[in-house]
């Protein structure tokens, strides 16, 4: 098998295309959601929360940072992040550590699946974060979705509180997973001293 040969880059209005950002996010989101999540609730969401409009509203707030993975020139994957830490309750209580930042968004395309490219944009995501400086990362991933949490253990996050997440009219169950900075990965060998 070929290896997967990515461009992994920190995006902005003027090198991105909206559309195409969102035509893989509204892709993308509903893979993640729990079986409680109606096709119109997700729809309800991705119409107000993944538009090109948002986006290029997410890419000009100096708050977020937008990554894509990019494979012969086509976006297959995205990254959204977000300085500081949400209002919500379940979060402040479960993230202590500041400065934060929450990694809102991390999202390959189904064939890429498996593949590194979300890895790869993880590494990329965790980067921009060092570089602004934030002792801890969070995120929010529902509770039924197993494989996103394997993913992001393996990453070096642990669960360590819950929220609620509105999809649509109905709230869903979501655990909060944070990243110290300074922790070794999880699956870095221990070393002896």
């Amino acid at each position: 098998m070929e290896p997967l040969t990515l461009a992994i880059q920190r995006v902005a209005t003027d090198s991105v295309d909206v559309t195409e950002l969102a035509n893989v996010a509204a892709l993308t989101f509903p893979l993640a959601c729990p079986p409680t999540a109606t096709p119109e609730n997700i729809a309800s969401f991705v119409d107000a929360n993944l538009s090109p409009d948002r986006f290029v509203d997410y890419l000009n707030d100096p708050q977020r940072a937008i990554l894509t993975a990019r494979r012969d020139d086509r976006i297959v994957g995205y990254a959204m992040l977000v300085r500081g830490v949400s209002d919500h309750p379940g979060v402040q209580q479960a993230v202590e550590i500041r400065p934060a930042a929450e990694l809102s968004k991390l999202y390959v395309l189904p064939d890429y699946h498996g593949s590194g490219a979300s890895a790869a944009l993880m590494e990329s995501a965790l980067a921009v974060t060092a570089d602004w400086g934030v002792r801890c990362v969070w995120l929010g991933v529902s509770k039924a979705n197993q494989r996103a949490q394997r993913f992001y253990a393996k990453s070096g996050f642990k669960i360590n509180g819950r929220r609620t997440f509105q999809v649509g009219d109905h709230l869903e169950n979501d655990y909060v997973m944070i990243r110290e900075f300074g922790s070794p990965r999880p699956s870095a060998p221990a070393t002896e001293r």
